[in-house]
């Protein structure tokens, strides 16, 4: 508010990329460190999957420890920061308000590293929850929450004062994925979910939700924002894109305890379950109907903007992802892949295929403007972008492929258990290569972001790469 007039103060969006500058990047860049560091133990814990005796001295190392450290990194750090940074970002620019308790949140991601520090070495040291998606102990989650809850009170205060009236359907999902992730991360810590059959249940509640209203709407939010923003149209339908919201809304919520068919919780109870799944083929073919005639007649842009380019490949994944999930939900299709690798590969479709991709594509259009500076390298950009898709193919292809089979093998009375791990191990090997590519992908883009925030380079006073784009596309 002015102090002079009592109008509300209008804001470019140089001012609002100014007031971001330091705690989007502070975001972004506490999520890059995770990444790296969940890529180390993703890579010591895929090996181990074909060489289980690799680093087998050291009990810290094990297997054991060292895979559910990388999905709390990679969940918890990589995901979840670098998510709040975009999202707080495109919530400032859609709302025209700069954003909120900017210190506040600088202090909550400084504990989040600090906990997240802590969580890590008690993981490795033995002291896990032994829960999915869970596996820090309790007072690590919630301060976790507690962190996020401070953005989200910053998110509702920014929707309190802003300027403008129409809320875009990239502010709906914000605003539900900061109302919606601290709900699941306190109902789950609470103790009362501590018998077997409950805590399960609780566990499949938590993890499928944590990834279908917390990540899903950050995802679906910066898909609906960047692609008409570079290719400088609207959005297809608007009308679609809230029927979109709402069906997530109304159907997510009940999906993960498909993952228990055939489990002591009761039958109807799965069933409602499996109905939810299948009809969250409704939201899903809405939003990709959407985006994709958003897209129509300029699918060539992706060759000039890379932000385009992880954001179609992105929102293709989602549609992919989630529609798999519904026919995965089916007892028929559970049967065999359950207990498979063909299960691992649709986690990693849906959390890097489409969330990690995601958040590249949301980087490399922010950052050059928090920063006022330019890429150094449109060669690495590519680099970077074709590593970490061949990379997620590679990995989703060879996983899936063997997992169909080992469900099949795992059904028949005839195969020995033997036969049915032997037999993936080729692989395997497939997966660990995949995971060095992109490996490769993510210290190029780690490298790419320091050199843009230690060195000067070239500062144009807009960002050059999306110059041919914004000239050919715009309408």
């Amino acid at each position: 508010m002015s102090p002079d007039t009592g109008q509300k103060r209008e804001y470019s969006v140089a001012d609002l990329d100014k007031s971001a500058r330091y705690v989007v990047l502070f975001l972004i860049l506490s999520g890059i460190f995770w990444l790296l560091f969940g890529t180390v133990l993703a890579l010591v814990a895929s090996v181990k999957m074909h060489l289980p005796d690799w680093l087998g001295s050291w009990s810290w190392l094990t297997f054991g420890r060292v895979r559910p450290l990388h999905l709390n990194t990679m969940v918890y750090g990589w995901a979840s920061m670098t998510g709040a940074g975009v999202a707080l970002w495109i919530f400032s620019r859609l709302l025209k308000t700069p954003i909120h308790l900017r210190g506040y949140i600088m202090v909550a991601g400084a504990v989040w590293n600090l906990v997240l520090l802590v969580g890590s070495i008690q993981i490795l040291a033995g002291h896990s929850r032994g829960i999915e998606w869970l596996e820090f102990p309790v007072p690590v989650m919630v301060v976790i929450v507690l962190c996020v809850l401070v953005m989200s009170v910053s998110v509702f205060l920014m929707l309190a004062t802003r300027t403008i009236k129409q809320l875009y359907v990239s502010v709906w999902y914000i605003l539900a994925a900061f109302l919606w992730f601290p709900l699941l991360g306190l109902v789950s810590s609470l103790p009362i979910f501590d018998t077997p059959t409950v805590q399960a249940g609780m566990n499949w509640w938590y993890a499928h939700n944590a990834l279908g209203l917390w990540f899903t709407p950050i995802g679906l939010a910066a898909a609906y924002y960047f692609i008409p923003k570079v290719l400088g149209r609207p959005i297809y339908s608007y009308g679609l894109s809230l029927l979109g919201f709402w069906g997530l809304a109304l159907f997510y919520n009940w999906n993960g305890f498909h993952h228990l068919i055939g489990s002591p919780l009761p039958t109807w109870f799965v069933t409602i379950s499996i109905s939810a799944s299948v009809m969250m083929v409704i939201p899903v073919v809405v939003v990709a109907v959407n985006h994709h005639m958003t897209v129509v007649g300029s699918f060539s842009a992706v060759k000039y903007s890379p932000t385009l380019r992880f954001v179609v490949f992105a929102a293709m994944s989602y549609t992919f992802v989630s529609l798999q999930g519904s026919m995965q939900a089916l007892r028929s299709v559970n049967e065999v892949i359950h207990f498979t690798h063909f299960v691992v590969a649709h986690a990693h479709i849906g959390m890097y295929a489409f969330v990690t991709m995601m958040l590249f594509g949301a980087c490399y259009y922010i950052i050059p403007r928090i920063t006022l500076r330019e890429w150094h390298s449109k060669a690495l950009i590519k680099w970077h972008f074709w590593l970490t898709a061949i990379g997620i193919i590679i990995y989703a292809v060879a996983l899936q492929y063997i997992g169909l089979f080992q469900g099949w093998d795992m059904n028949n009375p005839d195969v020995p258990f033997t036969e049915t791990v032997t037999m993936t191990i080729p692989y395997l090997i497939a997966r660990s290569v995949s995971g060095l590519l992109m490996a490769s992908g993510h210290i190029i883009f780690a490298w790419l972001v320091i050199k843009m925030v230690l060195a000067p380079g070239e500062r144009p006073a807009t960002p050059q790469l999306w110059e041919k784009i914004r000239k050919e596309f715009a309408v």
